[in-house]
């Protein structure tokens, strides 16, 4: 068994680990979970003395293997607790995150895998983010950044790289979802904004926006 702060823990490092070149300094996961760089030095030794955390000072934390097995399952239920409030009691893809941070700490297994289940297996989540399987393995992925592709693509929205209320609520505004089909006709020189069809309709996307939709192609 583990604290609600403890797995906290495990899935920030998890995910700014992603991007690290070396371990996750405490520094980055202050900022990621918005409290003190001594607590989090605390926390760090106390997961390290559970074996779940590498940790050297000025090198920052490293998952081991039983943390990252512990910080994906953590993941998991997150992301199919996101996939129900949408599926099945109609939540909007802007209002399930912070439900689903505390729906991600109940420890029953037999309750993630039915509701893994009566999802139809699913292998993302609304946002577009793989859903790690049962043994931590995730979905084969192909995807790239709208703002990196070239003129005359063509493909389908599989997902946001920036999943915050305020920017899923202008993509609603805008008619834009997973997969919505796109074609770039054409990309500013200046600042790469894009001319684009999103189903068929007209629009304009700035580079920042088109920074955060990841896409796959036709």
């Amino acid at each position: 068994m583990f604290t609600r702060s403890e797995e906290n823990y495990l899935k920030a490092i998890f995910h700014l680990q992603q991007d690290a070149k070396d371990g996750v300094s405490t520094n980055s996961l202050a900022e990621s979970l918005d409290t003190k760089a001594a607590s989090v030095t605390e926390m760090v030794k106390k997961l390290a003395g559970k074996n779940l955390v590498s940790y050297k000072k000025y090198y920052g934390a490293t998952l081991t293997e039983k943390g990252t097995e512990q910080a994906l399952k953590v993941i998991r239920k997150h992301r199919l607790w996101e996939s129900f409030l949408v599926e099945r009691l109609d939540f909007n893809w802007d209002e399930v995150h912070d439900v689903a941070e505390q729906l991600e700490h109940i420890q029953s297994e037999k309750l993630v895998d039915a509701i893994d289940k009566l999802l139809d297996y699913p292998k993302a989540d609304p946002h577009g983010d793989p859903i790690p399987c049962k043994d931590g393995t995730f979905p084969k992925e192909n995807k790239s950044v709208l703002s990196e592709c070239e003129i005359g693509a063509k493909g389908v929205i599989v997902g946001v790289k920036d999943s915050s209320p305020i920017f899923l609520k202008y993509l609603d505004k805008l008619e834009i979802g997973i997969n919505s089909n796109f074609k770039i006709n054409d990309k500013e020189a200046f600042d790469a904004a894009l001319d684009i069809e999103i189903d068929g309709k007209p629009l304009q996307l700035s580079a920042k926006m088109a920074a955060n939709l990841f896409v796959e192609f036709l």
